[in-house]
C-alpha cells in the first residue's frame, strides 16, 4: 500500500501545471478590481511593442490590425497577476478610444517559463488607420489602490501611409491604385514617335502618358474600354526632341482619386530593329563578316577560360572539405548578439553554412513576420525543437561599433530587430540543468574571441574558431547520434545561469 502511495505522490510531483494563456475581451470602463483594496498588487510590464499586421480574418477595410506584444517582469509579484489591460487612443481626423482586457487562464507559479524564458504574450486587434498617431497604454490587474502610484507602460505608434508594405492593402490604398503594376515599356520608334505599352487597371479606363527629358517633350491620352481584368494597352506619343533615355510618366484617372492617383514611371529605349539588308560589295561583306565573328571568338575564349577556372576551384574546394559537408542538409538555428554587424558578419557566416556546410539556416531576421505573429519566445522554442543544431555565433568585434555602412543601414538589427540572444541563452541554461538536448549546441567564433562572463555557461559547448577550424566545424554538424555525450558537468551553470 505504501509503495502505491509513493508512486502516486511521485506521479503528482512530476506533473507540470498548465501554462497560462490569455483570453481577451472589450472593457472600456474601469476594472472591478479598482474598487477593492488589495494588500499586494503586481508590478508593471517589462516591455511593450506595437506593429501593424495584415490579417485574413478581418473583413474589408479592417484587414490591418495592431499586433501588441508584451513581456511580464520576472519578480515575485507575478503570482498576484490576474490580467493585463490595454487601451488605445487614436488622434487623427476622428478621435478614437477603446480598451481590451486580457485575463490569464492560470495563476503564475514561476517567475519565468519552465523553458527558461520570460513570460511573453501578444494580442492582435484594434484596426489601424492611415497616417494616424496612436497612444497605447497597458497596466496589470489588480491595479494599485486609490491614492497610490499605479505602475503602467505606454508607447506611441504612428501608422504609415499607402507606401508601406503592410498599409498598402488598406481599402483606401487599393482603390487609389497602390497595388497596380502597369509594367511600363517604352521605346523610340523614330525621331518623332515613342510607343508606350502598359497593363491597364480595373479601377479606371483613362490614362495619360507624358515623355520628359528635362522638360515635357510629348503627351498623349488613352481611353480604353473598362474591363474587370487587366489587359495590355499601347499608345503612340509624338515628341519634339530627343527621346532616347527620357522618362515616361503614366498618370491614371481613377474615380476614387481623380487625377491625383499614384503615378508610375519608366524609361524610353530604342525599339528593336527588324534589320534592312543593303547591297555590299564582296570585300566589304568579308570584312564585316570577320568583324562580327571576332567578338564571338573573344566571348567563346573568355567563357572557356572561366569554365576551366571554376572547375579547378571546385576540385580544390572538394579536396579542402571532408565528406561530411556533402551529407544531406541539416537545419541550423543561428543566434547572435545584437551588437554584431548583421550585413558584414552574420550574413557572411550564414552564406558559409549554406554553401559549404550544406545547412538550412534559420535566422530571426528572415522570419520577422512569424516572430510578430507567434511572439519571440514561442518562435524561438519552436525553432529550437525543429533545428538539428543551435549555433551561438560570437565575434571579437561585438563590443565595438560597426562601420557606417553596417551600423546605419536600413533594417539593421540595431533598429528593428528584437534581441533573441538572451532568450536563446535561457533555453540553453534550461537544457543544461536537465542535461537534455546539449548535443544541439555549438559556439562558433569568427576569430579567437573569448566568451563573455555573463555567458560563461557556454564554455561547456564545443567551440570552433571559424578562420582556423572551418573543416572541423563542418564535420561537427553531423547528426547528434554520431557524437559522444557532453563530458563537462553541470557546475558551469552556476556562474551565469543561476542569476537569470
Amino acid at each position: 500500500m505504501s509503495l502505491v502511495l509513493l508512486s502516486l505522490a511521485a506521479l503528482c510531483w512530476g506533473a507540470l501545471p498548465p501554462e497560462p494563456t490569455i483570453q481577451c475581451g472589450s472593457e472600456n470602463g474601469p476594472s472591478p478590481e479598482w474598487m477593492v483594496s488589495h494588500t499586494l498588487t503586481p508590478g508593471d510590464l517589462r516591455d511593450l511593442r506595437v506593429e501593424p499586421v495584415k490579417t485574413t480574418v478581418a473583413m474589408e477595410d479592417d484587414s490591418i490590425l495592431m499586433n501588441i506584444s508584451w513581456i511580464l517582469r520576472a519578480d515575485a509579484s507575478i503570482c498576484f497577476l490576474k490580467a493585463t489591460k490595454i487601451c488605445v487612443s487614436g488622434k487623427s481626423n476622428v478621435q478614437s478610444y477603446s480598451c481590451v482586457r486580457c485575463n490569464y487562464t492560470e495563476a503564475f507559479q514561476t517567475q519565468t517559463r519552465p523553458s527558461g524564458g520570460k513570460w511573453a504574450f501578444s494580442y492582435t486587434g484594434f484596426p489601424v488607420e492611415l497616417n494616424t498617431l496612436y497612444f497605447i497604454g497597458a497596466h496589470n490587474i489588480p491595479n494599485a489602490n486609490m491614492n497610490e502610484d499605479s505602475p503602467s507602460m505606454s508607447v506611441n505608434f504612428t501608422s504609415p501611409g499607402c507606401l508601406d508594405r503592410v498599409m498598402k492593402y488598406k481599402k483606401q490604398c487599393i482603390e487609389a491604385g497602390d497595388l497596380w503594376d502597369p509594367n511600363i515599356t517604352a521605346c523610340k520608334k523614330d525621331e518623332k514617335t515613342v510607343e508606350v505599352n502598359f497593363t491597364t487597371s480595373p479601377l479606371g479606363n483613362k490614362y495619360m502618358a507624358i515623355i520628359q527629358n528635362k522638360t515635357v517633350i510629348g503627351t498623349s491620352t488613352l481611353e480604353s474600354p473598362h474591363q474587370s481584368n487587366p489587359t495590355r494597352a499601347s499608345v503612340v506619343v509624338l515628341v519634339t526632341a530627343e527621346s532616347e533615355g527620357a522618362v515616361v510618366q503614366l498618370t491614371p484617372y481613377f474615380h476614387t482619386c481623380g487625377y491625383d492617383c499614384i503615378r508610375r514611371k519608366g524609361t524610353v529605349v530604342l525599339c528593336p530593329q527588324t534589320g534592312v539588308s543593303l547591297p555590299l560589295d564582296k570585300s566589304r561583306s568579308v570584312l564585316s563578316g570577320w568583324l562580327l565573328l571576332l567578338p564571338a571568338l573573344l566571348v567563346a575564349t573568355w567563357v572557356l577560360a572561366a569554365g576551366i577556372y571554376l572547375l579547378w576551384r571546385h576540385e580544390r574546394i572538394k579536396a579542402s572539405f571532408p565528406a561530411s559537408t556533402r551529407l544531406p542538409p541539416i537545419k541550423v538555428l543561428v543566434v547572435y548578439p545584437p551588437e554584431m554587424c548583421f550585413r558584414h558578419t552574420v550574413c557572411d557566416f550564414t552564406g558559409f553554412l549554406q554553401n559549404h556546410c550544406r545547412s538550412e539556416v534559420i535566422l530571426d531576421k528572415w522570419q520577422k513576420k512569424k516572430i510578430a505573429e507567434m511572439g519571440p519566445v514561442q518562435w524561438l522554442t519552436t525553432q529550437k525543437k525543429a533545428a538539428d543544431k543551435v549555433i551561438f555565433f560570437l565575434s571579437s568585434d561585438m563590443n565595438t561599433a560597426c562601420d557606417g555602412t553596417c551600423g546605419k543601414s536600413k533594417g539593421s538589427p540595431q533598429e528593428d530587430s528584437q534581441d533573441l540572444f538572451p532568450l536563446a541563452f535561457n533555453l540553453f541554461c534550461s537544457d543544461l540543468r536537465s542535461q537534455t538536448h546539449l548535443h544541439k549546441y555549438t559556439v562558433v567564433c569568427s576569430t579567437e574571441a573569448d566568451i563573455r562572463d555573463e555567458y560563461s555557461a557556454l564554455s561547456v559547448c564545443p567551440k570552433h574558431c571559424l578562420m582556423k577550424e572551418a573543416a572541423a566545424f563542418c564535420t561537427s554538424l553531423l547528426p547528434a547520434e554520431q557524437h559522444g555525450p557532453v563530458g563537462k558537468g553541470l557546475w558551469a551553470c552556476h556562474s551565469s545561469c543561476s542569476s537569470l
